[in-house]
């Protein structure tokens, strides 16, 4: 509190006017490969899926973003590449296997350039999703499980059972949207579209352990392998494709906060003015929800935006991602990229009502913390060459400069598998102080306290090292000799 109250002094006294008033951008990095190759990721995977995109593709890293401590973070790509059209029936999705990267975002200063600081994006594992209890896989195709006892997760739309909702745990369908890890290191939650559900999952194996349920008025009864039919089959729940996109984990670890990307059906339905955050207490699964205001103006004209993540400041005020769909990816110009501040203390639950004028009336005010597009485009990027879907974020190490303390933010963008028409899977490092934060009137930011863990990667060249070999590394070693 002292920390706070002196650093409100020296903001209204201008002695602290030295320090950047706003996030700044301070690196950007972008990743196309691995030590597997260009756009190959480290599954160990062969073969090609239905639309003739490799099993094993890199991209799509930002659908979500985590920080695990120092400079690892943990990736989500969503539910795989669909963007070739192969079968309109299932929404031209594949048996893509859900995943989460891991990676290096390494900041070093530099010497050289327009911006002080370095970004180094490094690959170092993939880690493939699965339950050891058997899922339902509808009519996708069951050879996605390739390894007995291991139900994998798939982008598949139709992998879900007859006659089941959406909030069914059992169904195998997944659409990853958003990533967190655990206090002590060693699990992750990830949120999901189909559900919306969010599981939790073993960070070195990649195992459910845990289904976390998420309230009933969220999920839908009439399910669908195509979006479009599945909405027009329901009168209450999410929208098709714009489920739990967001997903935050409050600092002292007890609380998720999920965030759905617009408004559920009965609340008015994709592009209505009110969304829903919903926190779950990981104690005791009680959950509550709130209403979020997605209206922005720019030049004059007020419109709805989808949100694509939610971040924990503190324990109750949390940093949300707003964008349009416009941009590198789209062939079009990017318009809004925006990182908006709002504190849930204080709101009213909104859990029994419906409406889009009821949901208003009660959602918190917000401040823009970061104008993400204004930032690119002071760098020297065109709104053409601003990503379309910015969509992960997460904070990360802090940083000294000068004597000064920051804090680093980190976004990244989902280029939907499509490297020629997206390009590559781009990270935007910024940075801010204590200061910027008091000038918005918020509380002091408080970091994530994670565990430190050994990475999966690591344990692998350890076992290599000694000669120790676990089963799956055996057949990784087995196919990597015969050429496969």
């Amino acid at each position: 509190m002292l920390r706070k109250s002196l650093l409100s002094l020296l903001v209204m006294s201008g002695i602290a006017s030295s320090v950047s008033a706003s996030p700044t951008l301070v690196a950007i990095g972008s990743l196309s490969s691995s030590s597997a190759g260009a756009y190959t990721d480290l599954s160990g995977l062969t073969g090609t899926l239905e639309n003739g995109a490799n099993a094993n593709l890199l991209g799509g890293l930002g659908s979500g973003l985590a920080w695990a401590g120092g400079s690892t973070f943990l990736a989500l790509p969503d539910r795989g590449p669909n963007a070739v059209a192969w079968n309109s029936s299932i929404d031209n999705t594949t048996s893509y296997i859900s995943r989460f990267q891991t990676l290096s975002l390494a900041l070093t200063t530099s010497s050289s350039g327009s911006l002080p600081y370095t970004l180094t994006p490094t690959l170092t594992g993939t880690t493939l999703l699965y339950s050891s209890t058997a899922l339902n896989y509808g009519t996708a195709p069951t050879s996605i499980n390739s390894e007995s006892g291991k139900y994998y997760f798939t982008g598949r739309s139709d992998a879900f059972g007859v006659g089941t909702s959406s909030l069914n745990a059992l169904n195998a369908r997944l659409d990853p949207e958003a990533i967190r890890v655990s206090p002590d290191g060693k699990s992750v939650f990830i949120s999901d579209e189909y559900g919306p559900y969010i599981y939790q999952f073993n960070r070195a194996t990649g195992e459910r352990i845990r289904t976390i349920e998420t309230p009933a008025n969220l999920g839908v009864t009439n399910l669908s392998s195509v979006g479009s039919a599945e909405i027009s089959g329901n009168t209450s729940g999410r929208v098709a494709n714009k489920g739990m996109e967001g997903l935050a984990i409050t600092p002292d670890g007890k609380t998720l906060v999920g965030f759905m990307q617009s408004a559920l059906i009965q609340d008015g339905g994709d592009g209505a003015k009110a969304n829903r955050i919903v926190t779950i207490d990981l104690a005791t699964n009680q959950t509550h929800q709130y209403a979020f205001n997605n209206l922005i103006t720019t030049n004059g004209s007020t419109k709805s935006y989808n949100s694509s993540e939610i971040l924990a400041l503190n324990n109750h005020q949390f940093l949300v991602l707003e964008r349009d769909g416009k941009g590198l990816g789209d062939g079009s110009s990017a318009k809004v990229k925006q990182v908006w501040a709002i504190d849930i203390r204080g709101a009213q639950d909104v859990s029994g009502l419906s409406g889009e004028a009821a949901l208003l009336a009660k959602a918190p005010s917000k401040k823009l913390f970061l104008d993400i597009e204004s930032a690119l485009k002071a760098f020297g990027l065109s709104e053409a060459q601003i990503p379309a879907k910015l969509e992960g974020m997460a904070f990360g190490d802090d940083i000294f400069d000068n004597g000064t303390l920051y804090h680093t933010l980190f976004i990244a963008n989902d280029n939907d598998f499509v490297q020629d028409v997206a390009g590559t899977n781009q990270f935007f490092a910024f940075r801010f102080t204590d200061a910027d934060i008091l000038s918005l009137g918020l509380d002091a930011y408080q970091a994530q306290q994670i565990a430190t863990v050994t990475e999966p990667g690591t344990l692998a060249l350890i076992a290599i090292a000694f000669g120790v070999l676990t089963p799956s590394l055996r057949r990784k070693k087995a196919r990597h000799e015969q050429g496969l």
